[in-house]
């Protein structure tokens, strides 16, 4: 068990500085899963907490103890890579007991620990075969056994699945979280650009945008209550429409904003947030459009249907609205039968609505 805390972690190379003052707190036994684009820094983060990188300035702390400077070996944690780095001439055993008999570890304890963590990984019927034999699923699980049998504190993975086709990423994915809950006492750092690994595997995700954390939280919390315009965006598939608008009116408890495709909304707002003349984002998912008629008073759009996916369950209609460049998309059940050109009505509730203010920022209010 280990709790991390992460105190103003700064890492530059140069003059380059990539994070930029990470404050982290993440407690024994969750699943953390850092996302984001490429480049945003959640990999250097992670090498970071592994000791593969020198932290510039900042601490690191392990169960009350400061890591900055202990051995990446010392520090009990175990680290699983975006590529297998199997030993190609060494069986399936021979590869996950190699660094126990490095370290000395006795020749019983390590066929023990070998065996358990292949029980664990349904590996127990390939022991006894080179990783030329086995599919990529199959070498990931042996790189991720290698790494429970030193009984580490702390999991890094590191884009496990990224190296995988779209049906073994789904069917190693399924393994992880399995993994995870016969391991209920060991804390998981997962690095990942893709949302979806994010939203089904994490007790909390971590969103990062350009070395600097934008919102931590629950999948649920991020995808209901998005901080601001980035993660609104960035989770969630397909991501959420945004449409642009004005504020024309305010006063002391509400105000009145002129959508870009002529809508008007009435909104309450917190107070000191949105001014008159301010520009306004509002968020709305795909999911949460109504093409049927809604409830009285719901906000009503009207589209011109310019192109169709047909993905079986459901279709995804991409809309133009009037004054927007945007497409906005419309997730429909997949037996409702629609056409290119056809214009559809569609309405949204307000409480599915979310505004963002001109900075990006969120705004809670109530839409009337």
């Amino acid at each position: 068990m280990a709790d991390l805390s992460l105190r103003n972690i700064r890492k530059a190379y140069g003059d380059l500085e990539v994070l930029h003052g990470i404050d982290l707190e993440i407690k024994s036994g969750e699943f953390i899963v850092f996302v984001g684009p490429s480049g945003c820094g959640k990999s250097t983060l992670l090498r970071s907490i592994a000791g593969l990188e020198t932290i510039s300035s900042g601490d690191l702390v392990i169960d009350g103890a400061r890591m900055n400077a202990v051995a990446p070996s010392k520090r009990g944690i175990s680290m699983v890579f975006q590529s297998y780095a199997l030993y190609p001439h060494m069986t399936v055993y021979e590869n996950m007991a190699f660094g126990l008999r490095i370290a000395g570890t006795q020749k019983a304890q390590i066929d023990a620990r070998v065996r358990k963590a292949a029980e664990i990984l349904q590996l127990d019927k390939y022991l006894q075969r080179q990783p030329k034999a086995l599919s990529g699923g199959q070498r990931q699980r042996v790189a991720i056994g290698r790494a429970i049998v030193r009984n580490p504190r702390v999991f890094l993975f590191d884009e496990p699945l990224s190296n995988l086709d779209a049906a073994l990423r789904v069917a190693t994915r399924i393994e992880i979280a399995k993994l995870k809950q016969s391991m209920p006492d060991v804390t998981m750092i997962y690095v990942t650009h893709d949302q979806v690994e994010a939203m089904t595997l994490a007790d909390r995700i971590v969103v990062f945008k350009d070395g600097d954390i934008e919102q931590v939280g629950t999948p649920t919390d991020l995808y209901r209550n998005p901080a601001n315009l980035f993660v609104a965006q960035f989770i969630g598939s397909p991501a959420m429409n945004i449409l642009k608008g004005t504020v024309v009116e305010r006063d002391a408890a509400s105000a009145r904003c002129r959508l870009d495709c002529g809508i008007t909304l009435e909104l309450t707002a917190e107070p000191g947030r949105l001014s008159k003349g301010e520009a306004v984002s509002i968020g709305i998912r795909p999911e949460n459009t109504r093409v049927v008629a809604g409830v009285e008073n719901d906000p009503t759009f009207t589209g011109s249907i310019d192109l169709i996916e047909h993905l079986g369950e459901v279709q995804i209609l991409y809309l133009d609205l009037p004054g927007t460049s945007d497409k906005f998309l419309v997730k429909v059940d997949g037996e409702s039968a629609f056409a290119r050109l056809q214009d559809i009505s569609f309405s949204v509730r307000g409480q599915d609505i979310r505004v963002f203010d001109a900075a990006g920022k969120a705004v809670s209010c109530d839409i009337q």
